[in-house]
């Protein structure tokens, strides 16, 4: 009997040693740190969008529309509940990434104004507002490489043998990964035109 207790035991530690939970629950945890420091720079980001418009409009009362979207391209962000949950929900990510998509548009459109105005590019607190959003934005992509990286990792682990077999039994899914919303579109190399005078 106590032969048959010990070999039961042995058995199910070995299999239980092998199913790969806790590496799992690991990769997991990574992609969950990960998540919170894209969220992170993207607060960064948005924190910055105030004080930035406020300078542009001082000098670019005139460019109303370009500050209107950096304005509704925030709120948008801001109205999207940013919860560890989001990245269990594809439809629920997309629709923040394209959020994020359409902030980083509206401000690149919102810095390319700011070129027509000398005297705002001169402004010592513009010059430091943009070297911050560049900075932060730098920050964003190396937050949203490591994400990428831990859902890979995490992926792999509940894709592969045998953790694929404790991810069924437990029910975990891949998780969303950023994607590029037009593959096309960036394949296609642009078309660069001199205007001849």
């Amino acid at each position: 009997m106590r032969f048959r207790l010990f070999a039961l035991i042995t058995l199910l530690t070995a299999l239980l040693s092998g199913c790969g939970y806790n590496q799992v629950q690991i990769n997991d945890e990574d992609v969950n740190s990960a998540w919170s420091e894209v969220l992170n720079q993207y607060q960064r980001r948005a924190d910055l969008i105030p004080n930035l418009v406020a300078t542009v409009q001082g000098y670019a009362a005139h460019e109303k529309a370009v500050l209107t979207q950096v304005t509704e391209a925030r709120a948008a962000v801001a109205g999207i509940k940013a919860t560890p949950e989001l990245i269990n929900d594809e439809a629920a990510f997309a629709k923040f990434q394209k959020a994020q998509a359409e902030m980083s548009s509206a401000l690149a459109r919102l810095l390319v104004v700011s070129e027509n105005y000398p005297q705002l590019k001169a402004d010592a607190n513009f010059r430091d507002l943009q070297a911050q959003l560049e900075g932060t934005e730098n920050r964003v992509t190396v937050a949203r490489n490591r994400y990428i990286a831990a859902v890979r990792t995490y992926n792999v682990s509940v894709r592969t043998f045998p953790n694929n077999l404790s991810a069924m039994v437990f029910g975990w899914k891949t998780k969303p990964n950023f994607s590029v919303e037009n593959e096309k579109a960036i394949a296609t190399a642009p078309t660069v035109k001199f205007d001849s005078k």
